[in-house]
C-alpha cells in the first residue's frame, strides 16, 4: 500500500449508491474512493490537509482504502461554531 498526503480539492459524486463513488484531487493527483465514501463526505471538503493509503488502478488514479484528517474533520469544524 502507498501513501500520499495533501491538500483535497474538486470533490464530486461521480456514483450514487449505497456506497457513493467519490472522485477527488489531492495536490492535482486524481483520487478515488469508495469504501467510508459517507465518512469521507462527512469528513472533508475542499482545502483541508489529508492522508490517504491504496494503490493505483490501471488509469493512473489513486484508489484509497484509508484517509486520514491533518487537524480538525468537518465535523469537528462545524460542532465548534455551533458550540459557540
Amino acid at each position: 500500500m502507498e501513501t500520499m498526503n495533501g491538500i483535497v480539492s474538486s470533490v464530486k459524486i461521480l456514483k450514487f449508491s449505497e456506497r457513493p463513488l467519490v472522485f477527488f484531487k489531492l495536490d492535482n493527483q486524481s483520487c478515488l474512493i469508495a469504501n467510508h465514501s459517507l465518512n469521507f463526505l462527512a469528513d472533508v471538503e475542499d482545502d483541508m490537509h489529508v492522508v490517504i493509503g491504496g494503490e493505483y488502478n490501471s488509469r493512473k488514479q489513486f484508489v484509497v482504502r484509508k484517509y486520514a484528517v491533518i487537524g480538525e474533520t468537518k465535523m469537528m469544524m462545524e460542532f465548534n461554531r455551533i458550540a459557540i
